[in-house]
């Protein structure tokens, strides 16, 4: 008798004979266990990393805006942190009064080892200029040293004064010594020197030139240009025309100028 082996039949319950369905969940099924174990993995090792952080001496800085000197100080210290001040890192701010902190290095809820120092910052307020004196400075040196001072020039008037020469600052608004913001702007006076007499100009048409000479020179005009022209019917030697005219304010400072007539063959007049 002939001895036969053969292989035995295969099961149908292993998972090749699994229908496609069963077999797609149950691998989607094996990947997410997978990932939920990887992420509590993280998790735990995260946790652990960041309690045996905190427990080594790490703290979260306060924030220390608008707090003054001492309750910076006192803030710190309640986190086992000290303050450090540079008075040269200090600076104006128009909007953070003077004396609260303007800003801190770290930022606030930076995370820092204890015992160390936080660089602070406060406000000087907002910046102040000193008006500077310019009474006796001319105009132009007024301007200047305005300028130079972080301030602006306003409105020139200009005033008469027996004191002070003729373009130098006689007075200014904001007054020297004020406390002004940047930029500010100071109105001035500026003297035009000590006001003369004003007079009346005369009529000098048809007068005699040698007399209206005579009759300015004596009092201190001047007079200016004199020309000369041929005028049928006028004699030689009477004035024409004038300038100013007649009517016109006149102090000793301005020049009159005269038309003279004179005859065809004659000689100007000297």
């Amino acid at each position: 008798m002939r001895l036969r082996f053969d292989t035995p039949p295969t099961s149908k319950e292993g998972p090749d004979r699994w229908p496609p369905w069963l077999r797609f969940l149950v691998r989607w099924a094996s990947r997410f266990a997978y990932l939920g174990l990887l992420l509590l993995l993280l998790g735990l090792t995260a946790y652990v990393s960041f309690s045996l952080f905190v427990r080594s001496g790490v703290t979260p800085v306060p924030d220390l805006s608008g707090m003054t000197q001492d309750e910076a100080a006192g803030a710190l210290q309640d986190k086992g942190l000290e303050l450090s001040h540079d008075p040269r890192q200090d600076d104006f701010d128009a909007k953070v009064p003077a004396g609260e902190v303007l800003r801190q290095r770290p930022a606030a809820r930076a995370l820092v080892k204890r015992g160390s120092g936080i660089d602070v910052a406060f406000s000087l307020g907002p910046q102040v200029l000193e008006v500077p004196d310019l009474e006796g400075k001319t105009a132009q040196a007024a301007q200047v040293a305005l300028a130079a001072g972080g301030l602006g020039t306003g409105r020139s008037f200009g005033v008469y004064s027996s004191d002070a020469e003729e373009g130098t600052v006689v007075a200014q608004q904001p007054p020297a010594g004020s406390n002004v913001a940047p930029g500010t702007t100071l109105d001035l006076l500026v003297s035009r020197g000590n006001r003369a007499a004003v007079y009346v100009m005369p009529d000098l048409v048809y007068r005699r030139y040698d007399d209206v000479q005579r009759f300015f020179t004596q009092r201190g005009f001047r007079l200016g240009s004199v020309k000369y022209e041929v005028y049928e019917g006028i004699p030689e030697g009477v004035i024409l025309r004038q300038f100013p005219l007649a009517g016109h304010p006149l102090d000793r400072r301005d020049t009159v100028s005269l038309v003279v007539s004179r005859t065809a063959e004659a000689r100007p007049l000297p």
